[in-house]
């Protein structure tokens, strides 16, 4: 039979996997420490009497198209420490912890131009110090006191913000919020329109180290966005809502979740069960892993939602699952009626039908109107598109920088806030974030003689090992050919001739736990941990193991390159450890992180430094 070994400890948990329907669920039993989650009521991930005979992670690989489910919440305690949970892996996926310093946006708004109901100005904000972002700014006409006002990022439509065609139009839609008594703002996709400093595809292996890509800088974007318009004097802070399409609508609900100050949303043709959203601004390394869309858009909870679908797209089932599925969320908070969903028998799009079930919700919830006919949208005069752009004929300032140029003052930034960064629970967690590890309160272990396999209940990984018994401190050996390698090395053979209890292991992708993975799926690391990642997440397991067996001290021997991953599980780990391993080969440069340690996000989290730092007292 497995054996089961629980620490009593409340541990540390960066993660865990939200998986799809064919998946048991790793959702936790309630914890009431944000961030502390028990394992405790989860079952023993076992078939029959036997551990599985493969590796979940190799078997089970999550992706766009993954079909998702709605782990499920008992208590809104649970629920608000998940939500923590999420808005931290968030904002460190996107780059955004430790947060940028929000610099001076310098706005510049001008060209004003009347229409009969609004007026429409142009916008140029910098957001990071030589970065421009362009946009609309849309006032209701001789409406003099505060506002509320609607944030509208756009989805991947050929002309962005200025769209204007029956499946989606912009401007149509700015006008008709300021007649209807907004101040809303259009802003563009990295990428478009006025907004060409970087590309809208990027992030090469070497800046997904540093969490810099196309996602982060739009949620960047959409919270400085944000700040442009709380500062407004024609605005009411606390009455600022946000409403996109498709890319847009990623850009909704994530803004939404990682900033309060958004007070009420609707995501349209995007909450989904069955798709993630494909493109790689709305998929950043590492944030969606063991997590979801559903879990993501329910954090505006108890805040006023609407969900807009279409028959025609991947949110078709809105009504029957996601709606459903986070109205949950709602109940824990005793109100569920302030989400609503609605569909529309329509290819993906944000249509006029669409638009105006977007006016009638903010409507009701924003300027108390119930009167439907001051909800429908009026068709308005759209001015020509062109003239809407901030940089016609007009050039960027002059201390506008290059993509290069803006890369390289990111990773200067992280550097520096990395320096002034002197709590070293606050490196630990960036580490977890990055690594998306936790600590195992429980293994599971399937002994046989000395052989022995591994496994966290509910996580579906498995690792082999031998466990020798002996007396004294325990300790765990690390070879990145695995244990049998590990067996014939003279510090192993020190160990055993000195009594020792020793534990060797195949870590993920070694010696015999060597399987095939397909790592072709489109932003692969955007759903499931890097093999890296995963080797430590084994060590960590195997020291749980260990310390559950003879709780103390712990020794960590990684030899070889497996030093690098003994280096940084030690780094992560809450119990007490010796650490033993030779990395003084490996410098913690860019390219020796995408040879021998690729694992998104760990130079944002202070790479080695960060590392080195949480083990100088363990050697």
């Amino acid at each position: 039979m497995p054996e089961i070994f629980d620490d009593a400890r409340t541990q540390d948990r960066a993660g865990f996997r939200l998986v799809s329907k064919r998946r048991p669920s790793r959702a936790a039993a309630g914890a009431p420490t944000p961030l502390l989650l028990s394992l405790a009521a989860l079952p023993l991930f076992a078939a029959g009497n036997s551990l599985l005979a493969q590796d979940a992670r190799n078997t089970r690989i999550d992706g766009l198209e993954t079909h998702q489910s709605m782990p499920e919440y008992k208590t809104r305690a649970e629920w608000e420490q998940r939500k923590a949970h999420l808005r931290q892996q968030i904002l460190f996926a996107s780059g955004l912890d430790p947060m940028p310093e929000k610099t001076p946006l310098h706005a510049q708004v001008f060209d004003r131009v009347e229409s009969q109901n609004c007026t429409i100005e142009k916008v140029l904000l910098e957001t990071l110090p030589g970065h421009y972002l362009g946009g609309n700014l849309y006032r209701p006409k001789n409406s003099p006191g505060k506002h509320p006002a609607v944030l509208n990022p756009h989805g991947h439509w050929t002309y962005g913000r200025l769209e204007n065609q029956p499946l989606d139009s912009g401007p149509e839609f700015g006008m008709n919020l300021a007649r209807q008594g907004y101040v809303a703002f259009l802003w563009d996709m990295v990428g478009y329109n006025d907004t060409l400093q970087l590309p809208h595809a990027f992030g090469s292996p070497v800046e997904q180290l540093w969490s810099f890509g196309p996602f982060g800088m739009q949620l960047w974007n959409a919270i400085r966005a944000l700040d442009f318009v709380e500062s407004l004097k024609d605005v009411d802070p606390k009455r600022i809502g946000v409403a996109g399409a498709s890319g847009g609508g990623t850009q909704t609900f994530t803004l939404a979740a990682v900033d309060d100050r958004v007070a009420f949303d609707a995501p349209v043709s995007m909450v989904s069960a069955i798709y993630a959203g494909g493109d790689f601004c709305e998929n950043a390394p590492g944030m969606r892993v063991h997590a979801n869309n559903m879990e993501i858009a329910a954090m505006i909870a108890p805040k006023p939602m609407l969900l807009v679908a279409a028959t025609g797209d991947w949110t078709k089932n809105t009504m029957t699952e996601e709606f459903p599925a986070i109205r949950k969320i709602y109940e824990l908070y005793g109100k569920p009626e302030n989400i609503e969903a609605v569909i529309f028998d329509a290819p993906h799009n944000f249509a006029k039908p669409a638009r105006e079930a977007v006016y009638k919700f903010f409507g009701k919830h924003a300027l108390n109107l119930t009167d439907p006919k001051k909800t429908a949208e009026h068709n308005e005069k759209v001015e020509m598109l062109q003239n809407m752009l901030a940089l016609a004929n007009r050039k960027l300032p002059d201390n506008a920088l290059t993509y290069p140029q803006i890369f390289a003052q990111w990773q200067k930034a992280s550097k520096r806030q990395f320096d002034e960064t002197s709590s070293r629970d606050a490196l630990r967690h960036r580490l977890q974030l990055a690594l998306a590890s936790e600590w195992p309160s429980q293994v599971a272990s399937q002994p046989a003689g000395d052989a022995i396999v591994l496994s966290r209940p509910g996580a579906g990984d498995r690792i082999p090992g031998v466990w020798i018994e002996g007396h004294g401190t325990p300790a765990v050996v690390v070879h990145p050919d695995g244990m049998a390698a590990a067996r014939k090395d003279p510090e192993t053979a020190a160990l055993l001739k000195a009594g020792r209890p020793v534990l060797l292991i195949d870590a993920f992708q070694t010696g015999s736990a060597v399987a095939p993975r397909d790592r072709s799926y489109k932003i692969f690391v955007g759903f499931n941990q890097s093999d890296d990642a995963c080797r430590v997440q084994d060590i960590l397991t195997a020291l749980a193991f260990a310390h559950q067996k003879s709780p103390g001290t712990v020794e960590l021997v990684g030899i070889g390159k497996a030093g690098i991953w003994a280096e940084f599980a030690a780094a992560v780990s809450p119990i007490p450890l010796k650490l033993h391993a030779n990395i003084s080969g490996f410098h913690g440069s860019d390219q020796e992180f995408l040879q021998d340690f690729n694992v998104p996000g760990i130079q944002r989290a202070g790479g080695l430094l960060s590392a080195e730092r949480l083990t100088a007292t363990l050697r």
